[in-house]
């Protein structure tokens, strides 16, 4: 595992940041994954290394296994999917299209982890980490598309936690990332959908998270909100707050305390000076697909222009996670995370012990992170031939594409799908026969 004491860095050789004008490259309904995209429109990290940035906050998982019942477990691996997406916020930057074949590792005190793209088209990130409290698996296949003034990002794939000191996994599939405002006005984004987390093996809860859209008012931007229900649909708690932000958790007894208060001091007279933010309040407790029933006459009133209060002022909840601060420098380097910004660092003695795949050993990030622009654009190309070579000279030999090295296409015993699995020995570090791809 990695050392302690190592101290990571917490900049980037040179300052960036990403450049988004869509005008010239694209048109409507393309799949972008298809476009070779300009290196302005690149952060310096690989979409595998950006996969990595799951386990930035590992520890709830941790936490999770160190919980003594079903219910307990579960919240916790909510907050880690919920916690996954932190890292997101006001990053605009593409990460580079992994070369089949690449593989990206990162090794922490509590987690290790090994990604490798093994489709190129589609192209599919599978990865793989485990601990002993944990193992986090799973395979991604991201579509992103233009639609005039958005991006929507649909991160295809399930991904599954298991558990195994109490024989428990849990499975799901990420919501999607919508970008606005890619060629005029503020760029900002919102994850949006429902996010369901099973549980296989317990006895069978399940959390169902709604990440909200923003909004006409903008209310709801950034909110998450739902319960984890048994296999009868009783309510057992109510989890909310923002992904940007926190998830915190409560009784449904509370959640409906809290609404029936609300309630009684909307009663209070039209003129009185809290009504307005009465009504903003007690609209502000919605719960996307679990409306409740006075939902109707609130959204009668929800025109006031007042500012929606905080959800998170439940009494007697608790904090299961809260992000982590970004470094007061991260607007100098692609908004990134103090996470992320070690990502692509070599530390001493990295590079001999490194799979020769790696991401960290690729020319056009490592010259973005350097800012040279120009010269990151002709590694870019550069690959993206010799990539393109090799697959003809294969074809012309009658050779099979690249075989994933570390991982097969099997089933998920817990979903039944297809899946992209693990199937062991990276670790040994025997990357004899490993091609040349950089």
């Amino acid at each position: 595992m990695a050392r302690d004491n190592y101290s990571y860095r917490t900049t980037l050789p040179a300052r960036g940041h990403t450049e988004v004008n869509l005008c010239s490259v694209i048109s409507l309904g393309k799949d972008l994954s298809k476009i070779a995209m300009p290196v302005t429109f690149n952060e310096p990290l690989s979409f595998l290394q950006r996969v990595t940035e799951y386990m930035e906050y590992a520890k709830l998982l941790k936490l999770a296994a160190a919980e003594q019942t079903p219910l307990g477990r579960l919240q916790y691996v909510a907050a880690f999917a919920v916690s996954a997406l932190a890292s997101s916020w006001d990053r605009h930057g593409k990460p580079f299209n992994p070369l089949l074949g690449e593989t990206y590792e990162l090794e922490r005190e509590d987690f290790r982890i090994i990604c490798e793209q093994v489709s190129h088209h589609p192209p599919v990130s599978a990865f793989h980490a485990d601990s002993d409290d944990f193992v986090f698996h799973g395979s991604i296949h991201p579509k992103l598309k233009f639609w005039g003034k958005n991006i929507e990002v649909h991160p295809k794939g399930i991904v599954t936690v298991e558990l195994p000191k109490w024989k428990e996994a849990y499975t799901w599939q990420n919501v999607n990332c919508i970008l606005h405002n890619v060629l005029v006005g503020q760029l900002w984004m919102e994850q949006l959908g429902a996010l369901e987390i099973k549980q296989h093996g317990g006895i069978n809860l399940k959390a169902t998270l709604s990440f909200k859209s923003a909004g006409p008012n903008g209310k709801d931007l950034y909110r998450v909100e739902g319960f984890i229900t048994d296999a009868d649909k009783k309510r057992l708690v109510f989890l909310y707050g923002k992904w940007t932000e926190r998830l915190r958790v409560c009784e449904p007894s509370l959640y409906d305390e809290t609404l029936e208060r609300i309630k009684r001091d909307a009663k209070s007279p039209q003129n009185s000076p809290g009504h307005k933010k009465v009504l903003a309040k007690l609209h502000s407790f919605k719960v996307g697909a679990f409306k409740p029933s006075h939902q109707d006459a609130i959204d009668e009133s929800s025109a006031d222009g007042e500012d929606c209060l905080p959800v998170d002022e439940i009494p007697g909840s608790i904090t299961l996670w809260e992000v982590t601060p970004r470094p007061p420098n991260c607007s100098d380097y692609y908004q990134f995370t103090q996470f992320a910004m070690a990502l692509n660092e070599l530390e001493p003695g990295m590079s001999q012990r490194l799979c020769p795949t790696d991401s960290r050993l690729r020319p056009d990030i490592r010259k973005l992170e350097m800012g040279d622009q120009d010269g990151a654009a002709n590694e870019k190309v550069r690959l993206e031939e010799k990539q393109r070579d090799s697959r003809k000279s294969k074809k012309h030999k009658k050779v099979m594409d690249t075989i994933p090295r570390w991982f097969q296409f099997t089933t998920n015993p817990y979903t039944g799908q297809e899946d992209w699995l693990y199937q062991g020995s990276y670790w040994d570090r025997n990357y004899a026969e490993i091609e040349d791809i950089f």
